[in-house]
């Protein structure tokens, strides 16, 4: 009887072990950067801006809801990806801040996406200079030399001068 108890304990540990998952190797940081989150902060920074060129003064802006679509859908990716930056796949490795930062990512998102659903051009050109703000003070602790030269050809923030939004 006894034996069979121990057997039994036995199997039940090794199924335990069977069914556990592997943690998730680390993500590239760097390339989900690059390919996600760079280009579609930039789209939403492209939404409204001022040009000030041999033409004259202006400002660009949505024209329509579906460029106001664009611009809000740009928003709440960048909180998504504020969410999976929180993951162990992408914090592992980290400081605390890195969760603060991502967090931060995710709180700004919210707001430029509320802007851009109410239809607020200065408060979409405001909230998107917050969120630049918040990608530069990251860029700031956790991108390299090498990577800050990297990222300032794609127009990163906080990777080097001349390269706000």
């Amino acid at each position: 009887m006894k034996t069979g108890l121990i057997l039994a304990a036995l199997g039940a540990v090794l199924l335990g072990a069977c069914n556990q998952q592997k943690p998730e190797p680390p993500a590239d940081v760097r390339a989900f950067m690059l390919e996600h989150v760079q280009p579609t902060a930039q789209t939403y920074w492209s939404a409204v801006y001022f040009v000030s060129d041999e033409k004259g003064s202006r400002e660009v802006f949505p024209k329509n809801d579906a460029e106001w679509k664009n611009t809000s859908d740009a928003a709440a990716q960048l909180k998504s990806f504020g969410e999976k930056l929180k993951t162990p796949a992408y914090s592992q490795g980290k400081g605390a801040d890195w969760q603060d930062f991502s967090q931060g990512l995710i709180d700004i998102s919210a707001q430029a996406e509320r802007a851009a659903l109410e239809k607020n051009r200065d408060k979409v050109f405001e909230v998107g200079a917050n969120v630049y703000n918040v990608c530069s003070a990251c860029h700031q602790i956790y991108l390299t030399a090498a990577q800050k030269a990297a990222a300032a050809k794609v127009g990163a923030p906080g990777a080097g001068e001349n390269n706000a939004p």
